[in-house]
């Protein structure tokens, strides 16, 4: 006959170490019940996961143990913090953008005057993560914007960018052999086809992806033999990338039309259908754009110079490295084409707008599917001969500086009025 025995936690732990002797006794043990150790009356029902203490409801285990309970909370709390950490994340460089603006702008005050360019209202607008307009804005903020905007004070506040082919990781880039990527993340909805506004933190990877199917040979795109001027705009598409990159900060997902323009504007072969056919003319037409007015105020000649050493810094990593590139870059041209509905253009200026794009995205992968076919000691060539003409430009640099300085001298030496 089996019987129930009731002890209180204590007794149960010494009934562990003594159950072989128990075995051997005419009865058995078929169930031991525990007296709840916070009140003394109820059986207990629950252990818990911290102490392995015995209670019986949720008041003797909030009395149990106040370490417990508070740290069951903590770690709650700190779990929801882990969800929330990427809306929080960018409330909190919102508000440090903020803060940096209003100690420079403090500090500039030569009158001692403590106005800021945004109220009270709006900077708790932006705290409580509601999006900004311009006309949320007064007319005097707006005005100290734009002032703001054109003395170059808010780039001060736009941390810099750290391009991809300057990363370590860049170094060590691996496709298949037919140029595809390894690894391709399995998502329900395809990311070129997914929303380019809906998060564009989450879009930005540190290395561009590579072609997600298999590159086609140059046999099955054109009968024709591959033009030996391909290297030479390969610099200029090279450079145009890289331009339109540093301009937004690395993030083109802001404005994918407005880049895919810039990046038309400063292409000369995928704008204008121009055929360079040495590097030193496609370098010379590219820094022409860049010193224009239209581009003057990103940096002028040292600009493109930074620029022809990121060309040098891509060529120098190989064809794995120039692929994903270029499928970066065919990437920005495709959804600048889906964004370009939503741009206010007229019929005759969307169709020329639909139709350069296009043929861009027609360049870029015939370019692409041709890299992928070079051995990398070409581009070690081409590297070569770009850090020539790179050498070339920064003399030229520097004897128009040594020019402009002697007619500055000659200038100041001239008398204007001699004594007689």
């Amino acid at each position: 006959m089996e019987r129930e025995v009731v002890v209180s936690e204590d007794a149960a732990a010494s009934s562990s170490s003594s159950s072989s002797s128990a075995a051997a006794a005419s009865f058995s043990l078929a169930e031991t019940r525990v007296i709840c150790r916070v009140c003394q009356k109820q059986f207990a029902q629950y252990t818990c996961p911290r102490c392995n203490a015995r209670y019986c409801s949720l008041p003797c285990y909030k009395g149990h143990s106040v370490q417990c309970t508070e740290s069951f909370m903590r770690e709650n709390v700190m779990d929801e913090l882990k969800q929330m950490q990427p809306e929080d994340e960018s409330k909190k460089k919102m508000l440090d953008i903020l803060k940096r603006f209003h100690l420079e702008e403090e500090d500039m005050d030569s009158e001692g005057e403590d106005e800021s360019i945004l109220s009270e209202e709006l900077i708790q607008k932006v705290m409580s993560g509601d999006e900004i307009k311009l006309e949320d804005l007064s007319d005097d903020e707006i005005k100290r914007f734009r002032q703001a905007l054109a003395s170059g004070e808010l780039s001060k506040m736009i941390e810099p960018w750290t391009p991809w082919w300057k990363k370590p990781s860049a170094r060590s880039i691996s496709l298949s052999p037919d140029g595809s990527q390894l690894i391709r993340q399995v998502s329900v909805e395809d990311t070129d086809m997914s929303d380019p506004m809906a998060d564009p933190e989450s879009s930005i990877s540190e290395i561009p992806e590579g072609p997600e199917s298999a590159l086609p040979s140059l046999k099955q795109l054109t009968r024709a033999e591959p033009s030996p001027l391909l290297a030479v705009q390969l610099v200029d598409i090279l450079y145009s990338y890289c331009f339109t990159l540093r301009l937004h900060n690395g993030d083109w997902h802001s404005d994918p039309f407005g880049a895919s323009t810039v990046a038309l504007s400063v292409s000369k072969v995928m704008g204008e259908d121009a055929k360079p056919e040495t590097v030193s003319e496609a370098l010379t037409a590219c820094i022409e754009e860049t010193c224009s007015p239209a581009y003057r105020h990103t940096g002028g000649f040292r600009f493109a110079i930074a620029l022809v050493d990121d060309i040098i810094s891509l060529l120098t990593l190989g064809g794995n490295a120039l692929v994903c590139a270029l499928c970066d870059f065919r990437r920005l041209i495709h959804i600048g084409e889906r964004m370009l509905k939503a741009e206010k253009l007229g019929k005759a200026e969307r169709s020329r707008s639909t139709q350069k794009l296009r043929a861009a995205d027609r360049k870029l992968y015939f370019m692409t599917c041709w890299v992928h076919e070079q051995p990398n000691e070409a581009w070690s060539s081409l590297a070569r001969l770009v850090e020539v003409q790179k050498a070339s430009l920064e003399e030229l640099d520097c004897g128009s500086q040594f020019q402009r300085a002697g007619r500055k001298n000659d200038a100041q030496s001239k008398v204007l009025i001699e004594e007689i």
